[in-house]
């Protein structure tokens, strides 16, 4: 099991949205922090820079696996348009 960690980004952009919406990103954090590696058909290595993304919804999440740490370090949350930007 991976630590889960937030960036200031991260964590404000859960503060700022509606607490229902919060959970399932929450929920779906955690479940990837259970085993990063597993398949998942809404995770994706990102194209020319380190990390993943997670679709939740309309929303992503984007997240780097630090294995020497055994950390799950979520980068930001933001709505599907600017993510990956």
């Amino acid at each position: 099991m991976f630590a889960i960690e937030f960036t200031k980004q991260a964590a404000q952009a859960l503060r700022a949205m509606p607490r229902n919406l919060a959970a399932t990103i929450v929920a779906k954090i955690h479940a990837l922090a259970a085993d990063p590696y597993a398949p998942n058909p809404n995770a994706r290595k990102l194209a020319g820079r380190d990390g993943y993304r997670l679709r939740v919804g309309d929303w992503r999440v984007l997240y780097e696996i630090e294995n020497d740490r055994l950390i799950a370090l979520v980068l930001a949350i933001s709505p599907r348009g600017g993510a990956c930007r």
